[in-house]
């Protein structure tokens, strides 16, 4: 689990709700791309996104991933 967290203006709940819908941007200069890759990412290794934002608070988004074991790691290392 990977948690980044900021103290800023926040992010009211009509516009959390779009986070990561492609082409949705606040930027006057931006492609709406980068969240949405950003998810894509994660869910192809079985992960979730998870964002809590209080306005005037900041936000927190917690980005989770699977713990997997390699059977190389299972396996006592040869001498």
């Amino acid at each position: 689990m990977i948690r980044f967290s900021d103290e800023g203006c926040g992010i009211p709940v009509d516009k959390l709700k779009k986070l990561g819908v492609p082409f949705y941007t606040t930027k006057e200069n931006g492609t709406g791309l980068g969240l949405m890759v950003s998810y894509n990412i994660v869910e192809n290794h079985k992960g979730n996104i998870h964002v809590i934002s209080k306005v005037g608070k900041g936000t927190t988004f917690t980005i989770s991933l699977p713990l997997s074991v390699s059977s190389k790691c299972l396996q006592p290392a040869l001498q």
